[in-house]
């Protein structure tokens, strides 16, 4: 019997669900490039598979329950996009599929708790700051506490980030050559609030002004990557009315957070203001590419030679195809030597709150990267997204290994300042 997918009851975005299902090959070229299949080894945990099962819901003829671990056990890294000859766009599928099983799935009552939990803190910085502290208490009750929470004191940094009040406006220095406004991020606030600031100087010393608009609020990225798309929403709208249209583009420091604002079209398909959602993601472009396109001035010598480890966060490399842009930029700095990871585009484990929902396989994946990380014989590591940077830093400290992780606005912001320099 034929079965055809449903586009109708799909919603907005059945049209493009069903366009990926059916630009899928079959051909195998995802399966090498795919962490979880590397990890499980089974077929339905590849892109390839999970595309199967995702169209055996869709069209009536697989049960729901069958599908979702395997669609539960998906990072959303994309890597299968990247490596894909078809051009399969599995990001029109996943998380509005995701959002359409949402709806129809039971979830047991402590892992609704958990989630209600997430995504009532995380989003939110005051909010996140105060459940990390409460988080911190709870450490010594570990083992009374359900199996599913524990992995959330794992991933408890040593310190909070200080409370850091930006500035509305910060002047280019110099000659104009740019006028831009910055998002923030959420989580980041919390976690490590000087991304922010050290991308607000780096931007200044290269001649663009900045405008951080008070408004805004957390991107939806990680209800949008878990199937919360009317959270997502919510969310975004704030930023739609948030974001100012007179400046040259809306600069991301978040690899997650700049690929969930690219999405705001698909987001926001069928349900209003699409205009003005796809002329903001248009606009939206990470932090590294930005100054790549800009051109900027070279930091500095380092001291000492440094040499440095890039590794790429997933929804950079694979959700934005930015690669080379943060590369250049750390190669402008004279005596730094940039170390190539082995694996490079295989996801560290973190995908937003993978971590948190999936911790065995992410464990898996974090251990792999900081054992590549390790053997690179590097002083340093940088990254481009604070997801990865929490990720590597739990990872390199289960290896008793100190090496510092830094965002690549960082490393920029210390080479200009002549603070940059490897381990003593």
């Amino acid at each position: 019997m034929q079965h055809q997918i449903p586009i109708a009851e799909l919603g907005p975005t059945g049209e493009a669900m069903a366009g990926a299902v059916q630009a899928c090959v079959h051909c195998g070229f995802c399966l090498p490039t795919c962490p979880t299949y590397q990890v499980l080894g089974q077929e339905m945990d590849s892109p390839r598979g999970r595309i199967v099962s995702m169209r055996g819901v869709l069209e009536g003829h697989l049960p729901l329950e069958q599908a979702l671990p395997h669609v539960d056990a998906c990072l959303g890294c994309l890597a299968c996009e990247t490596a894909c000859p078809s051009g399969v766009a599995y990001r029109d599928l996943l998380s509005p599929f995701r959002a359409h099983a949402e709806q129809r799935r039971h979830r047991p009552f402590v892992d609704r708790l958990k989630r209600w939990m997430l995504m009532a803190t995380l989003p939110y910085p005051r909010r996140f700051r105060l459940a990390l502290k409460f988080a911190r208490l709870a450490r010594p009750a570990r083992r009374l506490l359900p199996a599913s929470f524990q992995p959330l004191l794992d991933l408890l940094p040593h310190d909070l980030s200080p409370k850091i009040r930006l500035p509305a406006h910060v002047p280019a220095e110099g000659l104009r050559r740019g006028r831009v406004a910055l998002l923030t991020g959420c989580a980041q606030q919390v976690l490590d609030a000087d991304i922010n600031l050290a991308t607000i100087d780096v931007l200044s010393r290269n001649g663009v002004e900045v405008l951080v608009p008070r408004g805004q609020v957390c991107c939806g990225a990680l209800a949008w990557h878990v199937g919360e798309g009317a959270r997502c929403r919510r969310l975004a709208r704030r930023n739609l009315s948030a974001f100012p249209m007179d400046v040259d583009a809306v600069v991301t420091n978040a690899a997650g957070c700049g690929s969930a604002v690219r999405e705001y079209g698909t987001v926001f398909r069928g349900h209003g203001e699409e205009d003005a959602a796809s002329a903001l993601a248009e606009r939206t472009i990470d932090a590294a590419a930005y100054l790549q396109e800009l051109g900027i001035t070279p930091p500095p010598s380092v001291s000492r030679p440094l040499r440095i480890a890039y590794q790429d966060a997933c929804h950079l490399l694979h959700g934005q195809g930015v690669r080379d842009a943060p590369r250049e930029l750390l190669r402008s700095i004279d005596g730094l030597e940039l170390v190539e990871l082995a694996e490079a585009e295989t996801c560290c484990g973190s995908a937003g709150t993978y971590n948190l929902d999936q911790p065995r396989i992410a464990a898996q994946l974090g251990r792999r990267k900081a054992e590549t990380i390790i053997a690179s014989g590097c002083d340093l590591v940088a990254s481009g997204n604070i997801g990865c940077m929490v990720q590597l830093r739990l990872h390199l400290e289960r290896q008793s290994s100190d090496l510092p992780v830094r965002h690549t606005m960082q490393v920029l912001r210390d080479a200009y300042d002549r603070s940059l320099g490897p381990r003593r």
